[in-house]
């Protein structure tokens, strides 16, 4: 196990047997994402991305909450009087971790949401690989109540999640929804009680950490980067992802896993993974 204790005060993180758990630390204010946050998690998954200890990462939330967005007090308040390009960078920094990096990172990542995760929150539950809520989470598109439009990315995150109808009856309405609904409409993968949920998690993460790491990567990019391409582009870019997995992938996973399936008869490819190493 390994510990970053005390680098950080708005997150935690600690990595232990292949997992990092991170944690959104401000449970006072519902885990609202302040500027300090935004750039100590933009750190955090820096230094997390080369530690080869963590395979695996999961983001949460302290306390009773996953995250209640943007804090409105530092973000819009505080923001007030300050030039454009003040504004410009505290935006970009919020951008950074929240979809730059967390979109396409280099490991598994999982949202676990503890509990409530509202407005500028969903950009980076969204950026997630793989999302599990606890059944008494609280969602909410509460913009609409404050006189203001969704930030960031939220409008986009939402729409390609949970589809037009039930993203703009929520982002209009401003109406809250639990973790068994956003599993319904596939904002999360799935919703368990919440004494449950590090279990499910880790369960989870377990799982990934059994898969070929470099495979894994390259598996999760292309997906996301074929959402955004045509069939035709899409062809040629698949292609050239796998050609590049089966040239960086140093477990030659693909060769391994023929040889167990075809010559050593030892595995069942569509119930079962390859034996690595």
């Amino acid at each position: 196990m390994s510990s970053y204790e005390g680098r950080w005060t708005a997150v935690t993180a600690e990595v232990q047997d292949g997992i990092a758990w991170v944690t959104l630390n401000r449970p006072e204010k519902r885990n609202a994402m302040s500027p300090t946050l935004n750039r100590e998690m933009a750190e955090v998954l820096d230094a997390l991305e080369t530690d080869d200890g963590a395979r695996v990462l999961v983001l949460t939330g302290a306390g009773e909450s996953w995250s209640a967005g943007m804090d409105l007090k530092e973000y819009f308040r505080e923001a007030e009087g300050k030039s454009d390009i003040q504004q410009e960078r505290v935006r970009r920094e919020a951008s950074r971790w929240q979809w730059q990096q967390l979109r396409f990172y280099n490991k598994p990542t999982i949202a676990m949401v503890n509990g409530w995760c509202f407005g500028g929150a969903f950009t980076p539950l969204v950026a997630c690989d793989l999302a599990i809520a606890a059944d008494e989470a609280v969602f909410g598109l509460s913009e609409i109540n404050w006189g203001i439009p969704p930030g960031n990315l939220v409008s986009k995150a939402v729409a390609d999640t949970m589809g037009q109808r039930a993203a703009l009856h929520y982002i209009m309405t401003g109406e809250t929804f639990t973790g068994i609904q956003a599993a319904q409409m596939g904002l999360v993968n799935r919703s368990v009680p919440r004494q449950a949920l590090r279990g499910e998690v880790t369960a989870l993460a377990k799982k990934l950490l059994e898969k070929n790491p470099t495979v894994l990567r390259i598996t999760k990019h292309g997906f996301k980067r074929c959402r955004e391409l045509t069939w035709h582009q899409n062809e040629d870019y698949l292609y050239a992802k796998a050609d590049q997995c089966y040239q960086r992938d140093q477990e030659k996973g693909m060769a391994e896993g023929l040889k167990q399936f075809l010559d050593e008869k030892s595995i069942k490819p569509g119930l079962q993974s390859y034996r690595r190493g």
